[in-house]
């Protein structure tokens, strides 16, 4: 399992912080039908449920959108991706379908109001990344938007630099078809859904729908960098 650190900015900002660290052997096929239709049926409760201003009071959401203004970054214009992804469903645009691992991350995102990176772990350089804020002249090439100015965004780091962050992921280390090797992080900056059942609905959803093998999880905590293990 990689290790998941903490800058001291980050502990300032975010003490509460806390994310759940996923690392699965598995694979990534198209998405199946059944998947799909979960998807849909949450898209309708989402889009039954809320109005389109009050996507952003979802606990987990107004945390996250907390923690961007501090570092100094306008989340109306760079909004965490479960929010993001939310206003679209409440819009009536729905969501892109994808590929297994993908539409997985985006069904427990919007299920529980948490920004999840997906990264391909045999992409990652080194054992460890760093949670930051990120810099000025961070180059960072966000998946299907191009250069991201991630400046006062939370970023995670690997030797090379940003591949993640709760707005969008990085082109070098994205989930692709030939994904096998999968480390999520679902970052918890307000608390919203239950940490057991958010572990539980993406385990299930792995083994039905992405061939999982293998999976370890940990819960790490900002404020001390402790973690223990959840799976």
């Amino acid at each position: 399992m990689i290790q998941i650190l903490f800058s001291d900015r980050i502990r300032q900002v975010a003490p509460d912080l806390q994310v759940i660290a996923i690392s699965a052997r598995c694979s990534n096929p198209a998405t199946p039908d059944t998947l799909w239709d979960e998807i849909t049926e949450e898209c309708n409760r989402i889009a039954s449920k809320y109005k389109i201003e009050e996507i952003k009071l979802r606990p987990g959401i107004a945390a996250t959108r907390a923690a961007y203004k501090v570092l100094g970054k306008e989340p109306n214009r760079y909004r965490p991706s479960s929010e993001a992804m939310c206003r679209r469903i409440v819009n009536g645009k729905g969501l892109y379908r994808l590929t297994a691992l993908i539409d997985i991350i985006n069904l427990v995102s919007i299920r529980s109001g948490y920004s999840i990176g997906g990264f391909d772990a045999d992409r990652i350089v080194g054992d460890s990344l760093t949670l930051d804020a990120g810099n000025h002249d961070d180059v960072f090439c966000g998946i299907g938007r191009g250069p991201l100015n991630i400046e006062g965004l939370p970023v995670y780091r690997d030797e090379i630099g940003g591949i993640g962050t709760p707005t969008s992921d990085e082109e070098r280390t994205k989930l692709t078809p030939d994904t096998t090797n999968l480390l999520m992080l679902i970052n918890i900056y307000g608390k919203e859904a239950e940490i057991d059942a958010t572990l539980d609905l993406t385990i299930s959803l792995l083994e039905k729908y992405a061939a999982l093998e293998s999976v370890e999880a940990y819960l790490v905590n900002a404020s001390d960098g402790q973690r223990s293990k959840l799976r």
